[in-house]
């Protein structure tokens, strides 16, 4: 069941969403060669905590850290740890808080420092893939139409569609109806409605789509060992069309 929120409820999570949003300004701040994934995993956790919010992922369903950070071929759910980034790494990092019973969650890729040509690329072609399936969530459209877009942005790029990650609903709990794949046929899926709000998430690989998880259980890499991109904002289906909550504010 897909469940649309209350306008309380929205404004609960436009709350949590800010603070998405501004943990990931602090974050893009510290970015730099030679800073830890867990030095940045613990900026996050203590201006989520001082927002008077939780980090979503801290202990969701065992996960050890506040964010996912994940560098280069790693596609999604990297553990932060002692790991230092490096000049022309790139690095995904997904942010998730808890407010008042309610979440947001947003996903951005990171450059360190100066990187390939192909890697600036990847992270454009990724981010315009997510505002073109943004543009798409209005009332009345059907799901899959988004997917076609942020399909059809990617591919014609020359990258490749992550199948086996979508993105969902959410709400109360961190995953909800419906999922959100990345690819699909126009005009088919459940019609979106006012209320509904949902976490939209393009995956992409510079190479063949294929992934693989290590033997952490829970960073999955790509089975090519190419690079990777991951880009992500919680969108609220409003009466003339979306709302992105995890924007940062003005």
């Amino acid at each position: 069941m897909i469940i649309c929120k209350s306008e309380v409820e929205l404004d609960l999570m436009r709350e949590a969403g800010r603070i998405v949003a501004e943990t990931h300004r602090l974050l893009a701040r510290a970015i730099r060669p030679n800073i830890t994934t867990k030095e940045l995993d613990q900026i996050a956790e203590e201006y989520i905590r001082s927002q008077g919010a939780t980090p979503s992922f801290k202990g969701y369903n065992g996960f050890p850290g506040s964010i996912c950070a994940s560098v280069n071929d790693e596609l999604v759910h990297g553990i932060p740890g002692p790991r230092k980034l490096a000049e022309g790494d790139i690095i995904s990092i997904d942010i998730g808080a808890q407010y008042k019973g309610y979440h947001g969650d947003s996903a951005w890729t990171y450059p360190v420092g100066e990187i390939t040509e192909t890697a600036k690329r990847l992270l454009e072609v990724t981010e315009q893939s997510l505002f073109q399936g943004i543009a798409e969530a209005k009332p009345e459209a059907r799901l899959y139409t988004l997917s076609h877009a942020i399909q059809t942005c990617i591919e014609d790029a020359g990258f490749s569609v992550v199948r086996e990650y979508v993105g969902h609903g959410i709400g109360t709990k961190l995953h909800e109806e419906p999922q959100i794949p990345n690819y699909g046929i126009p005009n088919k899926g459940p019609r979106l409605k006012p209320g509904m709000v949902l976490a939209i998430e393009p995956m992409v690989i510079v190479g063949e789509r294929f992934v693989k998880t290590l033997e952490d259980d829970w960073t999955v890499v790509t089975q090519d060992g190419t690079i990777c991109a991951h880009f992500e904002h919680t969108v609220a289906i409003t009466a003339d069309g979306y709302e992105i909550l995890t924007l940062p504010r003005a």
